[in-house]
């Protein structure tokens, strides 16, 4: 692909992000491949709004080495050990998101049930261990984590990384994923919550009763 169209997906992508809520200021980063050998990412600390295709870095897979002086997402080394799951992975979105986050630093795996997100997500959205940020532990636990053709894994107190073969599957990845966040930690919360026992809404129903009465 063109760097330049690679780099415009890229800076398209920063923009949606902040309107579906995915992110906010400077967190997280967007990649998109531009051949078997490299990739374009945002950079470092600056926010989505911001930035312009002069600012989108183009990194070399095989030793993360760049161009230009400005300095590439420090996760780099996270999108580029994606890159090498498959020729077929072409988008990388690593995010905070909300749900998702919640769910990932209770490290819970996240099993899909329903048809349709399975074919978006696949079987399960696993959760890679806990790694220093920016790590060589963090991105290959990463990778291990979206093996089986999954397209997102939650990363352990760390946010969320989704994958596809363009931006588009990548995005509906993470949309699709903060749905089913949302669900489990919903699911979650009722199965621990506790009823009342049939005494007491009686006691309850029979005193509304009495106060009706008295009006």
């Amino acid at each position: 692909m063109d760097i330049k169209k690679a780099k415009t997906i890229v800076l398209e992508a920063g923009k949606k992000l902040i309107r579906e809520g995915l992110v906010a200021r400077t967190w997280g980063n967007i990649s998109y491949r531009v051949d078997e050998d490299s990739f374009v990412i945002t950079p470092k600390g600056r926010k989505y709004e911001h930035l312009t295709l002069d600012d989108i870095v183009w990194v070399r897979i095989s030793d993360l080495s760049y161009d230009g002086s400005i300095k590439p997402s420090s996760e780099k080394g996270l999108h580029a050990e994606a890159y090498k799951l498959s020729p077929d992975v072409n988008a990388v979105i690593h995010t905070h998101q909300t749900n998702a986050s919640i769910v990932a630093a209770a490290r819970r795996t996240v099993l899909i049930h329903d048809d349709e997100m399975k074919k978006i997500l696949g079987p399960s959205v696993k959760v890679g261990p806990y790694a220093l940020p920016s790590t060589k532990k963090l991105a290959r636990g990463t990778a291990k984590a979206l093996e089986g053709g999954r397209k997102a894994t939650l990363l352990a107190n760390h946010g969320v990384v989704c994958i596809g073969e363009n931006m588009e599957d990548a995005f509906k990845a993470a949309i699709t994923l903060e749905k089913v966040c949302r669900e489990f930690i919903e699911q979650e919360f009722l199965k621990q919550s506790k009823g009342v026992e049939a005494f007491d809404v009686h006691v309850m129903h029979q005193t509304y009763l009495n106060n009706l009465s008295r009006r």
